[in-house]
């Protein structure tokens, strides 16, 4: 019988996921990437809850766990570096999880999971789509053109294949805040703790540690939608010493770093709205799909998760509209409650003036303290509760 064949945009993290999954179903599978290289590098993310048990069965959790970041968890700080409140990795749902790594090594992870078994197209890209009942012709913007039964956009939140695909349709959604990103040299006094300090202007810096003897370091401001994501680089970074030259704390050292950092990326924190997830032999996946933002801590967990899922429920029939069709009913409530943020997100994490910063710490230092953890335990009992599940995994033979 002739294997089914499938085409997929982008070799991140959700494109690589289900072309691990697709794969073991028995499918043909090609991963198209626009960078000439697998792109490596990134921020800290992370592999939670239901994701967490779908890396295992892939064999990759051990792999994840090597590649950990070390970081001991999270510590909010004043402009004098005074520790306000700390919360050690795995104590909550927003600090340090156990399968923390950053992007770049869990993208390698998955390729080397595939890379045997699934041809990848590095440097070019979909420029067109033509779509019957029984194929997809699709034009690459260097490769011939060739035709598959199925083609997913696995290429992020501003997926060019996703707009070939739906035009319009879906709504990215600006939640109010930019955050740029970049790699900063090591120093002495880096630990292994992240740290968040909030300055007063409704800013904040983070630095976060790595595996790779470096430290990772990022800005986020509430600001209305100005697009600063589509200025070059050297604008960006003007906006961000504007917006940082008074800031306090590390403000001048991650400033003076950016100059030399070759990695910089400044963009508008936002969700992707999309009403449908396919159309005909076509879909999304992943950020692409239902980007959630990095506030949600979900990001590549949900990607992870929704890959599983697709891959799964088209290795149930050989209809790819029922396929479809029940992937959107699975996932899409998950999604939503995922993406209904809670209020005051990002407002509440970024306080305007100083009485603002200092009830902020305060809070997070009354929720970190030992005498409400020792409270909290007697209410959990000695053993510790299960955690319910937020979706049910379905098995797939």
């Amino acid at each position: 019988m002739k294997k089914r064949t499938v085409l997929i945009s982008g070799a991140s993290i959700a494109g690589p996921t289900l072309a691990f999954w697709l794969h073991r179903f028995g499918f043909e599978v090609t991963v198209v990437e626009r960078a000439d290289v697998l792109r490596l590098g990134g921020q800290n993310i992370d592999v939670r809850d239901e994701a967490q048990k779908i890396v295992r069965l892939m064999g990759l959790e051990d792999k994840i766990k090597a590649a950990n970041t070390g970081e001991l968890g999270v510590r909010f700080v004043d402009k004098n570096d005074t520790i306000k409140a700390e919360f050690p990795k795995g104590v909550s749902s927003f600090g340090t999880t156990e399968l923390e790594i950053l992007r770049g090594d869990l993208a390698q992870i998955l390729f080397d999971a595939t890379k045997e078994n699934v041809t990848y197209i590095f440097g070019d890209q979909i420029i067109a789509l033509d779509q019957d009942e029984n194929k997809v012709d699709v034009t690459f913007k260097m490769a011939a053109k060739q035709s598959f039964d199925l083609v997913i956009a696995a290429d992020g939140i501003r997926s060019t294949t996703r707009t070939l695909m739906f035009g319009n349709e879906p709504v990215i959604k600006y939640i109010g805040v930019y955050c740029s990103y970049l790699t900063i040299p090591r120093i002495e006094t880096d630990t292994k703790w992240a740290y968040w300090y909030n300055a007063p202007g409704s800013r904040v810096i983070n630095t976060r540690p790595d595996n790779e003897g470096t430290t990772r370091a990022s800005f986020s401001f509430l600001s209305p939608d100005n697009g600063y994501e589509k200025l070059d680089l050297a604008e960006q970074k003007e906006i961000l010493k504007q917006k940082f030259a008074d800031a306090g704390w590390q403000a001048p050292r991650v400033l003076a770093a950016m100059e030399m950092a070759n990695d910089v990326y400044l963009d508008g924190i936002s969700q992707v709205k999309a009403p449908r997830w396919t159309t005909g032999r076509c879909a999304i996946v992943g950020d692409a799909a239902y980007c959630p933002t990095p506030m949600t801590g979900m990001g590549a967990s949900l990607s992870i998760i929704g890959a599983y899922i697709l891959a799964g429920e088209l290795s149930r029939t050989a209809d790819h509209k029922e396929a479809f069709a029940a992937y959107e009913k699975i996932l899409r409530p998950y999604v939503e409650d995922i993406q209904n943020l809670p209020p005051g997100v990002p407002w509440i994490a970024h306080p305007k003036s100083k009485l603002g910063i200092a009830l902020f710490n305060g809070v997070l230092g009354i929720v970190s303290s030992k005498a409400v953890k020792k409270v909290g335990k007697l209410f959990s009992g000695k053993k510790k509760k299960e955690v319910k599940e937020k979706i049910k995994l379905p098995q797939y033979s």
